[in-house]
């Protein structure tokens, strides 16, 4: 049973689970510290949660360490005209651990109440269903009289 969250910091989004390190953008929070990373996808072995449904999913973290990530150096150079600019950049990254994807208890007993309820199993509310059926059904044509 893989249990495993989708979450977006930084403009990026990253595949994470729990006790996993990885790089991120540079966090303004001090080393040692827990953050709370915006969960975009949470997905617990055949049971699939996003949109209204992560508003009970938590995603912690602990900042490891900051960091800075490799240089890159960047060359202009325009032939015959004696242009050349050589200049580099430095990445701010922060090093943070997943310590724990947790999902509250009232939460995942409405879940599963709305899945079974749905019939698909996978966590999407019957009023969803039904307003998808509605749009992909098409429209009755009019009669015009003639």
């Amino acid at each position: 049973m893989t249990m495993y969250s989708i979450v977006k910091t930084g403009g990026k989004q990253y595949h994470v689970e729990e006790g996993q390190t990885l790089l991120i953008e540079r966090l303004p929070v001090e080393e040692g510290a827990q953050v709370t990373l915006q969960p975009l996808l949470y997905v617990d072995g055949d049971d699939v949660f996003d949109g209204d449904e992560l508003a009970g999913v938590t995603v912690e973290a602990t900042v490891v360490a900051h960091e800075r990530g490799p240089k890159l150096r960047i060359v202009k150079f325009k032939p015959k005209r004696g242009y050349k600019r050589r200049t580099g950049h430095r990445q701010e990254l922060t090093r943070v651990r997943v310590t724990g994807i947790t999902r509250s208890a009232a939460e995942s007993a409405d879940a599963d109440s709305v899945a079974s309820s749905a019939g698909g199993g996978i966590g999407v509310p019957a009023d969803s269903i039904e307003r998808r059926a509605a749009i992909a059904a098409p429209p009755e044509e009019a009669s015009n009289g003639t």
